[in-house]
């Protein structure tokens, strides 16, 4: 008994400090990653983020199988040595894209939660496009999903008002001073009106398309969010979502288009 009591305090007085600096380091590290992952929260570079670590994680469990299991050593040369070199200079080259792609890869349904509207807040969503749309009054309207808005809402001006009818329309009625910019609309309420968005520098869109429509589409290449389009000439109510734009859309085809957004994940084309 004397000699394992022995055995054990050699084997903590060898083992404890090390354990204790591995310990601490960890800690260190956690607090580190915890405070940069608050700070990216609700900003676009969170979708940015989970894209990247998925991408990680599939090519190092790719590259840890194929070459361990083949014994492909020049493969695994390759991925140690010369992957490094040459993706940092892909990912300056490439940045616009690659940014894209990692936001798409980021909305994964491993990754996804949305939020699911109340019928109240759909009816009054849909309720205020068709009264803008009859109208002919312009209006964006972005609806915040997994990648946070963030941004875009500090640049605006700062609301969190309940979304009704009655506010939306009285935000983009002309002449308002808010009446250019955007709507983004966080967890069912209106979190910021007059905010711009990138405009989508896509050719395959026809130049018929305004601002507004350009900026709607940009908004959703961004992020995950979903955009509501008023034409203010034709009164034609749009959605666009994933960096693609449906036109013409009637009320029953909106109040559809949000529940499945909604209720389900959207894949981007």
């Amino acid at each position: 008994m004397t000699e394992f009591l022995q055995e054990i305090g050699h084997w903590l007085t060898i083992w404890a400090p090390i354990l204790g600096r591995a310990a601490l380091e960890v800690f260190i590290i956690f607090l580190f990653v915890y405070a940069f992952l608050r700070i990216m929260q609700g900003t676009r570079g969170a979708g940015i983020l989970k894209g990247l670590a998925l991408f990680a994680v599939m090519l190092a469990a790719t590259a840890i199988i194929l070459t361990r299991k083949f014994q492909l050593d020049t493969l695994n040369w390759v991925i140690t040595s010369l992957a490094p070199v040459i993706v940092i200079p892909l990912f300056i080259l490439f940045q616009p894209e690659v940014r894209r792609a990692l936001i798409r890869l980021g909305q994964n349904p491993l990754f996804r939660m949305f939020f699911r509207p109340h019928s109240r807040f759909t009816d009054e969503l849909v309720k205020a496009t068709f009264s803008l749309s009859r109208d002919r009054i312009g209006g964006l309207i972005a609806l915040e999903r997994e990648v946070g808005l963030r941004g875009y809402v500090e640049a605006g001006v700062r609301l969190d008002a309940e979304v009704t009818a009655e506010v939306i329309k009285t935000i983009f009625w002309p002449g308002t001073p808010l009446h250019d910019g955007a709507i983004v609309i966080r967890q069912q309420r209106i979190a910021a009106a007059g905010c711009l968005f990138p405009l989508t520098e896509s050719p395959q869109f026809s130049t018929e398309l305004g601002t507004r429509h350009r900026a709607g589409i940009g908004v959703t290449e961004e992020s995950d969010a979903a955009a509501i389009i008023i034409s203010e000439q034709t009164g034609q109510v749009s959605l666009a979502v994933g960096g693609s734009i449906q036109r013409g859309i009637d009320e029953k085809s909106l109040r559809r288009a949000l529940e499945e957004l909604a209720a389900e994940p959207v894949e981007p084309e």
